[in-house]
């Protein structure tokens, strides 16, 4: 029996946490991967299989005039498939999604006779304003305080609150943890309503509150990418990764959801969706 796409996924993002690498941690400082011939970011799940670079598929590198280096090993991105199928009970046409695959390589690494389009970062860029202009740009977003100690995200409240800067060992550490924070507030009632987010309807080590954190930590990770720096947070232990694991094992679909709602999420802070 052949492998449905969500298992493909999940077996790819499983085997680089069992070599103790977390996809959606990778440093990305050249932004995030991109379509080569559009220029457009991959988004959900594709933000966090793809390493930044541009990416083309085999036909569209042909085309262009570019050959592919012998020995080169393709990427995987899925993408969503509307098909129209016929009702059984009201025998009209409904549409369904279904989800698909293709494989892209990376065009300045795997490939011969193409340029990248991508413009050179600007020495200029300051990504510490950047991220500075991400929270700031956050409509109606909660209020931040800041206090020693833990950092966590009030439904009740609808606040976040976080160590202050000269508590971290770096900036990036203190703008990944308060991304983090941030990205639980999307899922406030008043926003994007999540379950993961809703008061007294969580426990701790729960199905729900593991999807939550992932969300909120893949979209911690993709505002890093954005804002084009690391994405450092403190618990990089054997545990955390452990417990991925077993979601994953469990649930083929875990990631690729999480992944999906953390888009979402960051599309909703940058006022995409509005």
């Amino acid at each position: 029996m052949s492998k449905n796409i969500y298992e493909m996924v999940t077996e790819r993002i499983i085997e680089n946490l069992e070599n103790g690498v977390i996809p959606w941690r990778m440093p990305f400082h050249q932004g995030m991967a991109v379509n080569w011939n559009t220029g457009k970011p991959y988004r959900g799940i594709n933000a966090i299989l793809l390493e930044s670079g541009e990416y083309a598929t085999f036909k569209q590198i042909k085309d262009a005039g570019g050959k592919v280096k012998k020995g080169e090993k393709s990427q995987m991105v899925a993408f969503w498939k509307m098909l129209e199928i016929k009702d059984g009970e009201s025998e009209k046409d409904k549409t369904i999604p279904l989800m698909r695959f293709y494989n892209v390589f990376e065009i300045n690494k795997q490939v011969e006779g193409l340029e990248s389009k991508r413009e050179i970062i600007s020495e200029q860029h300051d990504p510490i304003e950047e991220c500075e202009k991400i929270i700031e740009d956050y409509i109606l977003k909660p209020e931040v305080k800041y206090k020693s100690g833990r950092a966590f995200y009030s439904p009740s409240m609808d606040y976040v609150s976080v160590p202050p800067l000269k508590d971290y060992k770096s900036a990036e550490e203190y703008y990944g943890v308060l991304f983090h924070e941030i990205l639980h507030s999307t899922g406030h009632v008043s926003r994007l309503r999540r379950e993961g987010v809703q008061i007294g309807n969580v426990s701790f080590g729960s199905e729900t509150y593991s999807k939550e954190e992932l969300i909120a930590e893949i979209g911690s990770a993709m505002l890093c990418t954005i804002t084009k720096i690391d994405h450092v947070t403190i618990d990089n232990s054997a545990s955390y990764i452990d417990g991925w694991l077993r979601k994953l094992k469990s649930d083929k679909k875990f990631i690729i959801q999480a992944s999906a709602n953390a888009q979402k999420a960051v599309d909703y802070i940058q006022g995409t969706t509005l």
